[in-house]
């Protein structure tokens, strides 16, 4: 193989994602009970207008876009042409939920969180692919640790957008645990609703070395920049009750 050549510390980066924090937990949707002193049983109603819509993974991708840079000894130990490439991996194993009032998305928040699978991240290049699950520097592997999770603990509104069309433009701040370390990241949503179905995309951006990959780069062989970018395309629907 000829990535083995420069290091077991993984010659890939580290994409993400994701991505993604909901607006809520399951229960604040569903009706609940307390005993009065009298014995009497009261119902709390659930929040009017919030609902919750769950990720279909099939029918969306979470995705890294990395730049690499090859120089002349590339080609000799890796077949690379010399020059600059964006790097994509995507994968569908996301889950996650939104729970939120659609014409009034930024009014209040819940327990909302979102993961994804780094282990089943894939490229056009297998052997970046292997080294991004192998990779370790200054943390565990991937493969001990495959899951990425965002929890969100503010909502705010984004760009401008159009809720009574059905368009949410919302930014999302939280928590993004990657490998045990965890940074506070936000990530820039923009869906829209149609019947009972939310679709979008969130995305933002973050150094790789804030998770404690890299620097990556090889003497005449390649770098990689530590800037990355993360998209998350959804397709959410709501919960039955």
């Amino acid at each position: 193989m000829m990535f083995r050549r420069l290091s077991r510390s993984g010659i890939a980066f580290l994409p993400f994602l994701i991505v993604l924090g909901g607006c809520g937990s399951r229960e604040a949707s569903q009706p609940s009970t307390a005993s009065s002193s009298t014995g009497a049983v009261t119902t709390t109603p659930p929040i009017a207008g919030v609902r919750t819509f769950v990720i279909v993974p099939g029918e969306s991708t979470a995705s890294y876009h990395a730049n690499e840079e090859f120089f002349a000894g590339a080609f000799r130990r890796l077949g690379m042409q010399p020059g600059k490439i964006e790097a994509v991996g995507s994968t569908q194993a996301v889950q996650g939920h939104f729970q939120l009032d659609p014409a009034r998305p930024t009014a209040g928040l819940g327990d909302h969180t979102f993961t994804v699978r780094m282990d089943m991240l894939t490229s056009d290049q297998s052997r970046r692919d292997d080294y991004l699950r192998e990779v370790r520097d200054d943390g565990p592997s991937f493969y001990s640790y495959p899951l990425a999770t965002f929890k969100a603990t503010a909502v705010e509104s984004g760009s401008s957008a159009n809720s009574g069309a059905g368009e949410l433009n919302i930014r999302l701040t939280g928590d993004l645990t990657i490998r045990e370390i965890t940074r506070r990241k936000v990530f820039d949503v923009k869906a829209r609703l149609s019947g009972d179905t939310l679709t979008g995309t969130g995305t933002t951006r973050f150094l790789l070395s804030d998770f404690g990959i890299g620097p990556i780069s090889f003497y005449d062989t390649l770098t990689v920049a530590d800037a990355i970018g993360i998209e998350v395309q959804f397709t959410a629907r709501v919960q039955p009750k």
